[in-house]
């Protein structure tokens, strides 16, 4: 803080020394700028394969199998439906079914992420406890 003459005496002078401040700010854009080109890019990654073959200690019965195509083309029981059709067959099922019964989603190396992720969430909002992924 500076001192300042009045008409009487010292007076303190009350400001805020922005200087340091703007230098620090600065130097933090500066960082920011530099590493967010590399928070965006992602790593190739060459996933494992899975096979099909159920579980034998899990599997009771037969399982429920939905299909993703790569065009996002979705099968249950094989008959071609839409998102909201598969949802009100999978709402529509018995509590001991969801809660026993495995769900697979088989899906192409080439279906859309989004949709194959929805499909997860929404099965499991569904009720279905036992959902296993198998990529084909």
């Amino acid at each position: 803080m500076s001192m300042m003459r009045s008409k009487g005496g010292k007076r303190l002078v009350a400001d805020i020394n922005v200087t340091p401040l703007v230098d620090v700010m600065l130097v933090l854009l500066i960082i920011f700028m530099v590493t967010a080109p590399m928070m965006t890019q992602g790593i190739d990654l060459d996933l494992h394969e899975t096979t099909d073959a159920p579980r034998p200690q899990e599997q009771k019965d037969q399982p429920i199998i939905i299909s993703v195509g790569q065009d996002g083309k979705l099968v249950l029981k094989e008959s071609e439906m839409s998102r909201e059709q598969l949802m009100r067959e999978l709402t529509g099922m018995s509590k001991e079914d969801k809660k026993h019964k495995m769900l697979i989603i088989r899906a192409d190396r080439n279906a859309p992420y989004g949709l194959v992720a929805t499909l997860f969430a929404d099965a499991r909002g569904a009720g279905f406890l036992n959902l296993t992924p198998a990529i084909r």
